[in-house]
């Protein structure tokens, strides 16, 4: 996305920033940006028409001027193009030309009530709050202005650039916000990775905690890039905070993929919304060490089938929710919390042996710290499959460490992001060891980055899965407690420490002064 776009978007969401919080600004900021987005779409095809209905020969030529400013306003002309209907009050031109009107936040959520009555794929997913946002008279106004200098044009590219318009914002929303905002938002370098490892070719993709969306999205993206057509994959999400799961069904809809939310926002544990799916592939970043899951509710729950996951934290409720819904044939990558590769608290050392003992851990991959947002917890991959002779050959009783955690380079002084290179090595690494011919490399272990491992030494090192420990690299401590708060933590005992020894430094000197020794 060029730089100017850039700029111009986030200084349209800076107009906002002293009037509104973060979280709720975002949606105020991207729900424009949907309808500057479909109204564009539309013009677009009144064009088209437009043209198609004066030329000669076309197929749509109708010989008569006078019928064509009708015509422009059939329905049909638009849906037949997978182009949502606009009505006359929603279009952007008469949002704009009332912008500075003292109710254009009301107008605004008729509006889009408008175009949910018109488009049945929409129906229940807009976000109408405009009508009570508290920014001040014609701040709304400022920001319609801002957005409309944001050009949706040139067909397929517009979903590429409206692609890139969400990717860019929720980046930035989550770091504006910290750990509230990235909580729905992997960032799309660690996305990548999982994508380019599973190989999404055909068949029901789902994501039990779908965010945003991005999963989708990229995999979407890889079908086309390797010669698929869209809409080869099946959409299987769901979400538990209605907002969001307003937002992610928003970001497809406007993509024309068909997808399959649930019913409703819901808790995935609680209220499945897909009790029966079994898919192919299943790509998760769950929030990392809930405690408070309700998981001494789901105690008898058919998915554990490897153990009942602690009702403190709900890493290997995920790991096994996961695994139920995926198919014999099917692949799993999952984000987690480094310390679900080693903690023994509770059951979860007891569930992840019978995972291993159960051959459905295929690959684990450490990620260097600084990815994500939303935390500063050091994470991992993990990657799962039902049948190791599927995909690939043989690998029964073998298992793949990657340790990734010196790939990446730094965006700034807080954010590290992976590279294609580096996206690239991890994936060509798994695709090599399976020999699923996704790549032409051959796999051989590199000392400090990658090594099949077998069982029996999985078992001799107490069914700890982290890849340090085999990859021959030097063994980090996996404690799961961020960076900023173990700092503060040891500078805090640090102090202490130094206070105490002054104390003893007194009383040192004291003792040595009574005996006639001055220091």
């Amino acid at each position: 996305m060029n730089q100017d776009l850039q700029k111009t978007l986030w200084a349209a969401a800076d107009k906002l920033r002293s009037n509104m919080d973060a979280a709720e600004y975002k949606h105020v900021v991207l729900g424009l940006i949907f309808l500057k987005y479909i109204s564009d779409a539309f013009d677009e095809r009144r064009e088209d028409l437009k043209a198609a209905f004066s030329e000669p020969g076309n197929d749509l030529y109708i010989g008569d001027d006078a019928q064509i400013p009708a015509m422009l306003e059939d329905r049909d002309f638009y849906t037949m193009a997978n182009v949502f209907w606009v009505p006359g009050s929603a279009r952007w031109e008469a949002i704009r030309n009332q912008a500075k009107q003292a109710d254009i936040g009301k107008r605004i959520d008729d509006a889009l009530i408008s175009i949910e009555q018109d488009n049945a794929r929409l129906k229940g997913i807009l976000d109408k709050r405009f009508a009570r946002t508290q920014l001040e008279p014609g701040r709304l106004g400022e920001l319609i202005d801002l957005i409309s200098s944001i050009g949706f044009g040139a067909k397929d590219k517009a979903k590429d650039t409206l692609g890139e318009v969400y990717e860019y914002f929720l980046g930035q929303f989550a770091s504006a916000e910290g750990k509230k905002g990235g909580q729905f938002y992997t960032p799309a370098s660690v996305v990548k990775v999982l994508v380019e490892v599973l190989s999404p070719h055909k068949g029901k993709v789902y994501d039990p905690c779908c965010g945003s969306g991005g999963m989708f999205v990229q995999s979407e993206k890889f079908v086309e890039s390797h010669g698929g057509k869209f809409g080869d994959l099946s959409i299987y999400g769901q979400e538990a905070n209605p907002t969001t799961w307003r937002l992610v069904a928003m970001n497809l809809a406007i993509r024309g993929m068909d997808f399959n939310l649930g019913r409703e926002p819901a808790d995935t544990f609680h209220r499945n919304q897909h009790p029966d799916l079994k898919a192919d592939y299943i790509l998760a970043n769950p929030p990392f060490n809930i405690s408070d899951w309700g998981g001494d509710k789901l105690a008898s729950d058919p998915r554990w089938v490897h153990g009942t996951p602690p009702a403190g934290n709900a890493n290997y409720a995920w790991l096994q929710h996961i695994l139920w819904h995926l198919k014999p044939s099917g692949q799993a990558g999952v984000v987690l919390a480094n310390g679900s590769m080693s903690s023994n608290q509770n059951n979860e050392g007891a569930i992840r042996k019978a995972m291993v003992e159960a051959d459905v851990v295929e690959v684990m991959v450490a990620l260097p710290p600084q990815l994500f947002f939303n935390t500063q917890i050091p994470a991992c991959l993990w990657f799962l499959t039902k049948d190791k002779t599927r995909n690939g050959r043989d690998r029964r009783g073998e298992f793949l460490f990657i340790d990734a955690r010196k790939l990446g380079r730094m965006q700034g002084r807080v954010f590290r992001v992976f590279d294609d290179e580096d996206i690239e090595k991890i994936a060509n690494a798994v695709h090599a060891w399976r020999q699923d011919g996704e790549t032409t490399e051959v796999y051989t272990d590199v000392p400090g980055f990658c090594r099949a491992v077998k069982l029996a030494e999985i078992a001799e090192h107490g069914y700890v899965l982290t890849p340090g420990r085999y990859v021959g690299a030097e063994e980090a401590e996996d404690d799961d407690e961020a960076f900023a708060d173990k700092m503060e933590r040891l500078t805090a005992q640090l102090a202490e420490q130094m206070e105490k020894g002054q104390e003893l430094d007194a009383v040192i000197r004291e003792r040595l002064g009574r005996l006639g020794y001055a220091v």
